[in-house]
């Protein structure tokens, strides 16, 4: 909507996973080398966490972009599975044929073990990435450490990355997850991006859509957008966006710190929205008994002046002149 009215050719600020406005901040690159680093340990668990919206989706890409050619990998993005539901899902994804409905958890294993000691025999390294990890409850998180004991002499036959919200860290830090734990051969979590990092991924953006466009957002308004947004990817996109957006409905082509504080309201603030109607109801309800008040007031008056000494016979007088 916005975009033409900046001279820029697509929104900056989508929140689709397009490559081509991919920012690699070196916290992301950091990432990314723990990340193939654990994968040329050759077993085990690597572990990627960050908060919602902190870009691990986009360094698992980059991840799995850098891997050799004899990588094998199986992608499960909704882990909310139960035990035969897991086996079977990384069965499928490694393109295993289907085994009869009635398997057991044991015959999905055997499977997996004889696909993987073909696979270790062609030179090739299994990988299993399972994203929204933090989902994952300690009896399906053990089904996956018994799947790292499937090995030869010399090597662990698959390797099994988890990706996830801080909570992930949690759980295998409990009490008796030690096991699992003392099999993480990397980790890394992913922080937010600093303010100067994000003025660079907010210009990064902004380029990619319109090389040729004029920053729009003032410097003072970048230092208030990493404030209110902690500096997590997407929600400056979100910001950015309504900011944007907020600025074109007012035919402005410069956003300040103002205009950014307006749109955090609108995106970010929804208990201000709830206190702002709380103040409408309160004021109404106000304005309501203040008029009551107003009317009983008059009544009194009314009344006070009726019953007054002489006002029964200045009635009487005056109805009899009339």
């Amino acid at each position: 909507m916005y975009a033409p009215y900046f001279g820029l050719s697509r929104e900056p600020f989508s929140l689709a996973p397009d490559p081509r406005f991919l920012y690699m901040s070196e916290r992301h690159r950091e990432a990314l080398a723990h990340l193939l680093y654990g994968v040329r340990g050759g077993g085990g668990f690597v572990l990627l966490t960050g908060e919602i919206g902190a870009g691990k989706t986009t360094v698992a890409r980059c991840f799995l972009e850098q891997l050799p050619e004899h990588c094998v990998v199986a992608y499960i993005f909704n882990p909310c599975l139960s035990a035969i539901e897991l086996l079977q899902t990384v069965c499928s994804e490694f393109g295993l044929p289907k085994l009869p409905l009635k398997a057991t958890v044991r015959e999905h294993v055997e499977a997996l073990n004889s696909f993987l000691l073909q696979a270790h025999a062609q030179g090739r390294h299994a990988l299993l990435v399972i994203d929204e990890a933090q989902t994952l409850p300690p009896p399906l998180l053990e089904q996956l450490r018994l799947l790292t004991n499937l090995e030869t002499a010399e090597r662990k036959l698959l390797q099994i990355m988890l990706i996830g919200q801080p909570e992930l860290r949690d759980v295998i830090g409990k009490p008796g997850m030690e096991q699992l734990a003392q099999r993480v051969v990397a980790r890394y979590h992913l922080g937010p991006l600093s303010a100067s990092e994000t003025q660079h991924y907010v210009q990064h953006r902004l380029q990619v859509a319109g090389p040729h466009t004029a920053m729009p957002f003032e410097p003072r308004a970048l230092k208030r957008l990493h404030r209110l947004t902690g500096g997590v990817p997407r929600r400056i996109n979100l910001l950015a966006d309504r900011a944007m957006l907020g600025a074109y409905g007012r035919r402005k082509r410069h956003i300040d710190a103002a205009m950014v504080l307006q749109a955090a309201r609108e995106v970010f603030d929804p208990r201000g929205r709830k206190s702002q109607r709380r103040r409408e109801r309160w004021l109404a309800a106000s304005l309501g008994v203040l008029v009551a008040a107003g009317l009983g007031l008059a009544a009194w008056g009314w009344l006070r002046t009726a019953n007054a000494p002489g006002a029964g016979a200045a009635s009487v007088a005056s109805a009899a002149r009339g």
